[in-house]
């Protein structure tokens, strides 16, 4: 395969691709010929699960479990990824929700709650994508190349009620994203959000599926009116990797179905 899509010699770090949206961006950077995929996720078992996809491609993958939240953690999954490929050329911050091991009361409204309810979706969703890219931009300047793609939320755009401290943890990484867009174009390096809205993920589906009028209810807020697949989120993600996008930093590019609009 040749084109301006490739992904030949580059190698993928994607946080939480056991599943969803990350496994399915995984999946393409593989099968668009990268040279090494690591597949980070809190569980080991869905990890393992994709590395074994990917090789069945004809592509090469390794595991790497590991929570965002934790910088030790983080450090030890890229020394890992280093080890096994040498270097890692592209950062998807996928990782996201309320983390691995939600606080029970993360979906209570915000004021009713306090911090640990609030670090469920703060931890993983900002926290997460600082950790990540300081453990993975130092050796991305020293090859003068790179690239960080984070997956936010349309919530983090235009809020969402009932998901506050969500929104606020999503736009904070939009900011962080867009800021250190203007740090590292110097280096070659690239940072690009993608927005996404309602979209069939495993749990998502789940909920929608035993609800059918709510699916209904919901996609009658959609221009285009169906849930967003992964490899809708895919499609982009490998765009942003690519070198077609090489000119393009610092921007958030909603992948939502015309949920909400944007300049």
């Amino acid at each position: 395969m040749s084109g301006i899509l490739d992904l030949n010699g580059k190698v993928a770090l994607i946080t939480g691709a056991g599943q969803g949206v990350g496994r399915q961006i995984a999946l393409h950077y593989a099968a668009h010929g990268a040279d090494g995929v690591i597949v980070n996720d809190f569980y080991q078992e869905r990890a393992s699960a994709v590395v074994e996809e990917i090789k069945a491609l004809g592509g090469k993958a390794v595991a790497a479990t590991g929570d965002v939240t934790a910088l030790d953690a983080v450090k030890a999954m890229v020394r890992k990824a280093e080890q096994a490929f040498g270097r890692i050329d592209i950062l998807v911050n996928n990782a996201g929700n309320a983390g691995a091991s939600p606080d029970p009361e993360a979906r209570r409204p915000f004021w009713e709650t306090g911090p640990d309810a609030w670090n469920s979706f703060i931890g993983v969703n900002f926290y997460g994508v600082i950790n990540c890219a300081s453990a993975c931009i130092p050796s991305m300047i020293e090859r003068r190349s790179g690239r960080i793609v984070t997956i936010i939320s349309d919530a983090g755009r235009t809020g969402e009620a009932g998901l506050e401290i969500y929104s606020g943890a999503k736009a904070g990484a939009a900011g962080f994203t867009r800021a250190i867009a203007r740090s590292l174009g110097r280096y070659g390096i690239t940072a690009n959000c993608i927005a996404i809205a309602a979209t069939m993920t495993p749990p998502i589906e789940a909920r929608l599926k035993a609800d059918p009028e709510k699916l209904k209810k919901m996609m009658e807020k959609y221009v285009i009116r169906r849930p967003g697949q992964p490899q809708d989120v895919a499609n982009m993600a490998l765009y942003l990797a690519s070198g077609a996008s090489d000119w393009i930093t610092g921007q958030t590019y909603p992948v939502n179905g015309g949920f909400s609009f944007s300049m």
